[in-house]
């Protein structure tokens, strides 16, 4: 290595089966490997066909190489079939890893679909966040995943059509019942859903897209390091983007769907990050163990969870977490950065949800008013009522969408 990077070693995560441990971080008070796996892309559709023999293979790579902190979700591949395949590798190594996985997107029969605008081609998503059905959720996870708890949960998306306050109540009723251990937040579109969710249940983590090529929202961030609340970042290496690898994408790929990886757009913006990629030549370093290495420099409770389907390529990310870039390189790529702007629009261009007590259900949760019926357990309510002053007269206002969002083009300097 030169001399503008060295090798460190922090505390250690859950210890693997066979290479030695990742340096470790905290999210709330879960201790996680500085760097983690996300399992979305081992659903086929996503980056073209996979087997499962293939997928296996590969999350047995990242467990074995110590990223033991896994994400998946009841929404990634066909019927639960991403959490079917991380309950298969996960079987007799349960201890050792840390399971994340979220909620709201596969939809039972005859529940409604609550439909929210996002940045992909085909316009939109749909979620149910009722919080009647969240132990129904839990339960089915819990049944695919093949374990008894589920380590961070999350919802999806904040529900357009739900206060994003009760479905955080009724997952700390599952924390109350030992089904979840801690609760997450994912895609959040501004920091006072944080904030009000905070004050109901201890957050441990928000999981929101941040990478070289898409800002995290600068008060969220913020909100984050006030409130201890850990930063989970998916598509850390930008869809693939940022590894300098991708040039094209082949028909089946799901981010044909995003406007950034257009032809136009993808050619554009691989010359705009041709300096980033240069840094990395320069250190020794591929271009996205510099992109995952930069990140984990940017906030002591990031967990960038990179996905691949290839073993090398996997340890090959892993390895940046052994990475401590030296300040002059860090000030010299965010000033390659700062010129950069680039073309096209992500995923989060319109997820939004109420903020504050907006309907009758929240009311349950936060007002404690004398008298009342309860249906929350006592450490719940405790914590509910002392939210209750907090939240009262703020009505049922709407999170700022689109003043939330990043801009299409253009880069804010974390």
């Amino acid at each position: 290595m030169t001399s503008n990077h060295t090798a460190t070693r922090t505390g250690q995560a859950a210890t693997p089966t066979s290479q030695a441990a990742l340096p470790s971080r905290m999210l709330g008070e879960l201790a996680v490997p500085a760097l983690g796996f996300g399992a979305m892309v081992l659903s086929p559709g996503m980056y073209g066909e996979i087997d499962d023999e293939r997928a296996e293979r590969a999350l047995t790579a990242a467990l074995d190489a110590g990223a033991t902190f896994i994400d998946t979700s009841d929404g990634y591949g066909a019927e639960g079939s991403n959490e079917r395949l991380v309950g298969r590798v996960i079987g007799g190594r349960r201890a050792e890893v840390v399971v994340a996985t979220k909620f709201g997107m596969r939809i039972p029969d005859g529940a409604p679909a609550h439909t929210f605008p996002v940045g992909y081609t085909f316009g939109e998503l749909a979620v149910n966040a009722d919080p009647a059905l969240v132990r129904r959720y839990a339960q089915q996870s819990l049944r695919e995943l093949g374990t008894d708890y589920i380590d961070l949960y999350y919802p999806h998306f904040p529900d357009p059509s739900v206060p994003l306050t009760d479905t955080v109540g009724a997952v700390a009723e599952l924390v109350e019942a030992g089904l979840v251990r801690h609760l997450g937040l994912s895609n959040l579109t501004s920091a006072g859903q944080l904030r009000e969710a905070h004050a109901v249940h201890p957050v441990a983590a928000v999981q929101t897209e941040w990478s070289m090529w898409r800002p995290i929202d600068a008060e969220l961030r913020a909100a984050a390091g006030e409130l201890g609340v850990g930063i989970v970042a998916w598509s850390p290496l930008g869809g693939g983007f940022l590894t300098g690898t991708v040039h094209e994408v082949a028909d089946g790929d799901f981010r044909q769907n995003s406007p950034r990886f257009s032809k136009e757009n993808l050619a554009a913006n691989n010359d705009k990050y041709a300096p980033i990629r240069q840094i990395a030549a320069e250190l020794g370093l591929e271009p996205g163990q510099l992109a995952l290495a930069w990140l984990l420099a940017q906030y002591e409770s990031v967990v960038p969870i990179p996905g691949s389907r290839t073993p090398a390529h996997i340890v090959q990310n892993l390895e940046a977490a052994r990475v401590a870039l030296h300040p002059d390189t860090l000030q010299r790529i965010d000033d390659a950065l700062a010129g950069v702007e680039v073309q096209g629009g992500t995923a989060l261009t319109g997820a939004g949800s109420p903020v504050g007590p907006a309907s009758a259900t929240y009311r349950r949760w936060g007002e404690c008013r004398p008298g009342s019926a309860r249906q929350s357990s006592p450490s719940v309510r405790r914590r509910a009522c002392r939210a209750g002053p907090a939240l009262a007269g703020r009505g049922g206002a709407r999170a700022d969408v689109a003043g939330a969002q990043q801009p299409a083009g253009g880069r804010a300097r974390p």
